[in-house]
């Protein structure tokens, strides 16, 4: 079993059906389920999917996304102990504040791997994440 974080995108991918990603977001949450894996994001994630349908005043769609997230993800808090590493992230300014959350938060949950499609992230070295890859090249 491994604690695996999602990236804000590909929550996106998912729910905004862009081919090819809403397969391969399927295809992985299958392999996580059949492994026995944890799912893990952030409350920024919750957030971001909820801006394009919260600007057009679709509540309902905003509650079925949160409905989603809710019951298949354990949300991570930004907590002390994220707000911490999030400083460490932006110390070298390389990444954006937004960028820097996510794996702060999955650092401070102490996640296996990180998968995202945010090419700034792939690769980097964060304490508390084991791995930080991207969607495609997912090792699951």
């Amino acid at each position: 079993m491994s604690r695996v974080f999602w990236d804000t995108n590909l929550y996106t991918y998912l729910f905004e059906d862009n081919e090819p990603f809403p397969g391969m977001m399927m295809d992985l949450r299958k392999k996580m389920l059949v492994r026995g894996d944890q799912l893990f994001t952030s409350t920024l994630t919750l957030g971001e999917v909820l801006v394009k349908p919260m600007s057009v005043g679709d509540m309902n769609l905003c509650q079925k996304y949160e409905k989603a997230i809710v019951a298949t993800s354990l949300i991570v808090p930004f907590d002390p102990e994220a707000a911490r590493g999030y400083a460490a992230l932006r110390s070298d300014r390389s990444l954006r504040a937004p960028d820097a959350m996510q794996p702060a938060c999955a650092a401070a949950a102490h996640v296996d791997l990180f998968v995202t499609n945010d090419h700034r992230l792939q690769g980097k070295r964060v304490a508390g994440i084991e791995f930080i890859v991207a969607l495609e090249r997912e090792p699951l």
